[in-house]
């Protein structure tokens, strides 16, 4: 475990608990959907059902978590941050041609109170699904459950500040937001000083990071330490462009960010470890409800990652990282079995390899991160 000089961290990739998640919790929405290749959110449901058996529901709020709720209450995480990318809302007015909209009821954000969830990061192209009302209903139903957002809110300043979780002897974890077009967050969903909406970063220019390192500057204290979530990229490939990469590297060495956490990517992509800053290029997705959706099967999807880094609490230096394999199926969270295993390894071995960072067995299963 972690001494009182190290913390460590839960992270995550997307958190889906709209569409056919929804549907299997205790408080279903609508099933109606507005896409070309479903009308009948129930209809993800038999495709699972037919795929891997039969989902009986309704499911207790714990239930989607799976073999993840042991793991974390083992590791007792200083902090569980995740990107939740859906809308938790009642609202039926969807955003006008966005193809996919995904709500969750808010009766049911108990499923994310059940997981201890700290922060839920909001920048991302499905927060705004339900329009702009539907945004307001989740962010208040979150602050209510009292769970911290960042990357979404009322008006840009909202939109732009730190969630705030305690860290202990009056040192923060703060956790900034953001998120790109290539990423499939429209232009109008930027929010502005009049609007609400999602921090959209207009490019990964050297101006960008300098107004993010200023927004850093402005809310960050002696001790404290810095997540940038980046929502960026599209949802399949492995490559992490140079523009990104840069970025992400100019976040360390002129925002002071300790962790850059990047995610869009449906399955999990390079990890570097930065003048010993963790950067995640893209964490894959965590829970969603495409069992038995075809297409991509070469990326396996339904394989994901829990991300526990520990972090020296005066520097911020990255200690060590394991990661935890996953599967979905059934619609919850499961551990990996011993192939799917060694498929995550040889891939994650794979793509880090270029950034200088290897991935190897660790205990019960696990993997350990490797690096110069």
């Amino acid at each position: 475990m972690p001494d009182s000089k190290t913390f460590s961290l839960f992270l995550s990739g997307d958190v889906m608990t709209g569409r056919a998640i929804d549907q299997i919790l205790p408080h279903p929405s609508k099933p109606e959907l507005h896409e070309p290749y479903m009308r009948d959110a129930r209809g993800y449901l038999a495709l699972a059902k037919e795929t891997s058996g039969d989902i009986p529901h309704p499911v207790s709020f714990a239930y989607v978590w799976g073999d993840a709720l042991a793991e974390l209450d083992r590791r007792r995480p200083a902090a569980r941050i995740v990107n939740l990318e859906t809308s938790v809302t009642r609202s039926d007015a969807p955003w006008p041609d966005k193809g996919i909209n995904y709500r969750m009821h808010p009766d049911n954000v108990g499923c994310l109170t059940a997981a201890g969830i700290d922060c839920c990061v909001l920048a991302n192209n499905h927060v705004l699904d339900w329009q702009r009302e539907g945004l307001a209903e989740t962010l208040a139903t979150l602050r209510r459950a009292r769970i911290a957002t960042t990357g979404a809110g009322a008006n840009l300043e909202a939109a732009q500040a730190p969630a705030i979780l305690p860290l202990g002897e009056g040192t923060r974890i703060l956790v900034f937001a953001a998120a790109t077009e290539d990423s499939g967050v429209p232009a109008d969903w930027a929010a502005t000083a009049g609007r609400s909406g999602v921090h959209r970063l207009p490019d990964l220019s050297n101006e960008t990071v300098s107004r993010l390192a200023t927004l850093v500057r402005h809310d960050r204290r002696s001790g404290d330490r810095v997540i940038f979530a980046l929502h960026w990229g599209g949802n399949w490939g492995y490559e992490v462009s140079r523009s990104q990469r840069a970025f992400a590297h100019a976040l360390i060495d002129e925002a002071g960010v300790d962790i850059v956490h990047g995610h869009s990517s449906h399955h999990p992509k390079a990890i570097e470890v930065y003048r010993d800053r963790l950067v995640l290029y893209g964490c894959g997705d965590f829970l969603d409800d495409y069992e038995g959706i075809e297409g991509h099967e070469e990326y396996r999807s339904d394989l994901g990652l829990m991300y526990f880094p520990t972090l020296d609490a005066a520097s911020g230096r990255l200690q060590t990282l394991e990661l935890v394999p996953t599967r979905i199926r059934h619609f919850r969270v499961n551990h990996a079995g011993s192939e799917d295993r060694a498929w995550l390894l040889t891939r994650m071995q794979r793509e880090c390899k270029a950034f200088g960072s290897d991935v190897a067995h660790g205990e019960k299963g696990n993997l350990i991160m490797r690096w110069r």
